[in-house]
């Protein structure tokens, strides 16, 4: 009985933790990922089902950039060595997240204001990869952000939040800064105040 009621509790505490995140589950002992349309995914969160309430997280501050190799649908491979040098933000989507599907816009937004001083890497979790990443970018003609995919979900096992998006600040060093766990409205006010300190020294 213990043991049931503690499981019990440990559920309960990961769904308010997904609800205040304002993200998508990740920890879900069912299918691997949601079988649900892109267009579902916007229509979810238009709707108003996923809101703009990520956590800001510093519990990692100063942690190293793990060690990655992702990949485009061409082929080619972005090594996290190649990302030094430049503040990072490294941002864990997919295609079935409704929150993640109304960031990029967003994203691409900002890769673009921040152009030099900030990159903005987006990294798809779906696990079907190309198949499902090349027809988003393509309906989406995004200017300033690149196709990349992790399809084995390492980087999404690295950070362990179970919850995308969560989107990852380095600085040039490669050291983390914070990650913000859930959905984040990039174009507003709190992002600027969030990047200030990173873009000032870059």
């Amino acid at each position: 009985m213990p043991t049931f009621f503690a499981r019990s509790l440990k559920l309960a505490v990961l769904a308010v933790a997904v609800m205040a995140a304002g993200g998508c589950d990740r920890q879900s002992p069912a299918a691997p990922q949601p079988e649900s349309t892109t267009a579902a995914a916007e229509q979810a969160a238009s709707d108003g089902a996923e809101t703009f309430n990520g956590t800001l997280n510093i519990e990692n501050r100063g942690s190293l950039m793990p060690d990655f190799a992702l990949s485009d649908p061409s082929g080619k491979t972005l090594r996290s060595a190649d990302l030094r040098g430049k503040p990072v933000l490294i941002n864990l989507w997919a295609t079935w997240c409704g929150p993640c599907v109304l960031e990029m816009p967003m994203l691409d937004k900002l890769a673009e204001e921040d152009s030099g001083k900030l990159r903005v890497i987006t990294v798809s979790q779906d696990i079907q990869g190309a198949e499902k990443v090349t027809p988003f970018f393509a309906a989406r003609k995004f200017a300033h952000l690149e196709p990349w995919m992790d399809p084995e979900n390492a980087l999404s096992m690295h950070y362990g939040t179970g919850i995308l998006p969560t989107t990852v600040l380095y600085d040039a060093k490669g050291r983390e800064v914070w990650r913000m766990i859930g959905g984040h409205d990039w174009s507003g006010p709190r992002t600027s105040a969030m990047l200030a300190e990173i873009l000032a020294g870059s």
